[in-house]
């Protein structure tokens, strides 16, 4: 019955969806041309809000808590598990201030509205998953750039999103890149539960009434021994999934 349910209810999601993606990209246009990099910035963020916003057609709701007081003038490496695409909306809007870049697959560079205008020019890097040396380089290029500029790298370490909520294990190499060319940063762990119920039934319908909760852990400071680090953070991730087990 819910899913039933589901399909009018995703085809108004979709519709408001899609007319935000296109409303905001030649905002983002203006911005970035006519104001710079901090008018371009607070567009993407407002973009993400809006596209959490569309969601509560399907009666999503989040919570974000983040009860640290995590500094801004230091660079920081934010890595949370992977559920879908509605991953990504909450951590652009409430983690805004820390000026998110993410590593994103090449394929998403072009032909989407919006979404691919910002990861080709926010600061975000592309790569190409069948190119291991244009992928290893992409990393090591944004660490650098968090370095120099006090602002964050968003990684999703487990690669491809679960589609059971069961969290994958860790591919450490690029984590290790960006700590590695980000020495000052600290490392936030994320966990996010829930997002992957909006997907339960396919791309089409989205389930409906979900709670999504993202749970900001104890930032660790990088240090000399990366995969202790690595152990810590992928342990804090998993300690605040709990949905694949219900």
């Amino acid at each position: 019955m819910q899913k039933l349910l589901a399909y009018p209810f995703s085809v108004l999601y979709l519709i408001f969806f899609g007319l935000t993606l296109l409303i905001f990209h030649p905002i983002q246009w203006i911005c970035f041309n006519l104001f710079g990099y901090n008018a371009h910035r607070m567009s993407v963020a407002y973009l993400n809000l809006s596209l959490m916003r569309c969601t509560h057609f399907l009666g999503t709701t989040y919570r974000f808590h983040n009860p640290h007081n995590i500094p801004t003038n230091r660079p920081l490496i934010i890595v949370p598990n992977h559920q879908s695409m509605h991953d990504i909306p909450p951590i652009i809007w409430f983690m805004r201030k820390y000026h998110p870049k993410f590593v994103s697959k090449r394929e998403l560079g072009k032909g989407i509205p919006s979404v691919s205008y910002n990861l080709r020019h926010g600061g975000s890097v592309l790569i190409d998953r069948k190119d291991s040396k244009q992928a290893l380089g992409e990393i090591i290029k944004l660490g650098k750039y968090i370095e120099e500029h006090n602002r964050s790298a968003v990684i999703f370490p487990e690669g491809t999103r679960s589609r059971d909520g069961h969290p994958k294990p860790f591919k450490t190499t690029g984590l290790k890149l960006l700590m590695k060319n980000a020495p000052s940063a600290l490392v936030v762990p994320i966990s996010i539960d829930h997002s992957w119920k909006m997907l339960k039934y396919g791309k089409f319908p989205s389930g409906l009434a979900n709670h999504i909760t993202f749970e900001v852990h104890q930032p660790i400071a990088v240090g000399k021994n990366l995969e202790e680090i690595i152990n810590l953070t992928e342990n804090a991730v998993i300690s605040g999934i709990t949905s694949f087990k219900t």
